[in-house]
């Protein structure tokens, strides 16, 4: 088995307030998740705005540093103590797709340029070489490189843009794609579109994902393991189907209670035979 996520004793911890009366805010408080699985997996992290999991996610890629603790991605420690790869090995083993696509390209420059620069400058291709990927990685999330060529984000939808995002994010031929609520943004009819290339890329492309989200449905649908946080800790782990048809925490129950559906409440499915 490899260890796709493990994260031991993963601690975040802010100070807010002056000398005086500086409190702490514990954004992770002792994380403890282990994933290992021969194949790509989909691992949703959920729970309410403030419950940590957007630390968690950059914790992982890197814009924050841990407290204490660390995190071990595909056997690699990417984070807290003993981290290893360097800055570009780590850009070729975990990927990000940020929340707001209009934010993660300028309104002044083509969006094929990032593309065409993360292929040069992490993956390490030359011109043609770029090209190619480009195009492949385009053709990947179901764009035409020629129709993407020279324009500019204001003239792509939110979701086209996000698979724009997401096309990026598989130049470098990650392991693992770190997606902080990639589709929060995007008009509701097109959000499954998003999903639904998630879990074709990791089943064709044998990517693994690490899918943040307040969204439970979409998490029931997607992924193969579940962490639900609150205030900084995971309250329940496990298979995505057993956490969601048979939650053991208080909190897990009240999210699923919380889902609308038509003329009722959500019912969880029951679970699988084996």
């Amino acid at each position: 088995m490899t260890i796709i996520l493990k994260t031991e004793g993963l601690n975040k911890v802010y100070r807010q307030g002056g000398l005086v009366r500086a409190r702490q805010i514990h954004a992770l408080n002792e994380v403890n998740i282990t994933v290992e699985s021969d194949k790509p997996v989909v691992i949703a992290v959920v729970g309410e705005s403030g419950s940590g999991k957007t630390t968690l996610a950059k914790t992982l890629l890197r814009l924050e540093t841990p407290t204490s603790g660390r995190a071990i991605v595909y056997d690699s420690v990417v984070a807290g103590k003993g981290a290893t790869p360097s800055r570009r090995e780590f850009l070729g083993l975990v990927q990000p797709i940020f929340q707001n696509p209009f934010e993660a390209f300028s309104r002044y420059r083509p969006v094929d340029a990032y593309l065409h620069e993360t292929a040069r400058r992490v993956a390490g291709m030359d011109e043609s070489q770029a090209e190619a990927a480009v195009a492949e990685a385009l053709h990947s999330v179901g764009l035409d490189a020629v129709e993407v060529r020279g324009k500019y984000s204001g003239q792509f939808s939110g979701g086209e843009l996000q698979r724009i995002s997401v096309a990026r994010a598989l130049i470098p031929q990650p392991r693992l794609i770190v997606a902080d609520e990639p589709v929060s943004m995007i008009d509701a009819s097109r959000r499954m579109i998003i999903i639904n290339l998630f879990k074709r890329l990791r089943d064709e492309q044998g990517r693994s994902f690490l899918y943040i989200t307040h969204d439970l449905a979409t998490a029931y649908y997607i992924s193969d393991f579940v962490a639900v946080m609150n205030k900084g800790q995971v309250v329940e782990f496990g298979p995505a189907r057993q956490v969601m048809s048979d939650p053991q925490h208080a909190y897990t129950r009240l999210l699923l209670d919380s889902i609308p559906t038509i003329g009722s409440r959500w019912r969880p499915r029951a679970p699988a035979a084996a």
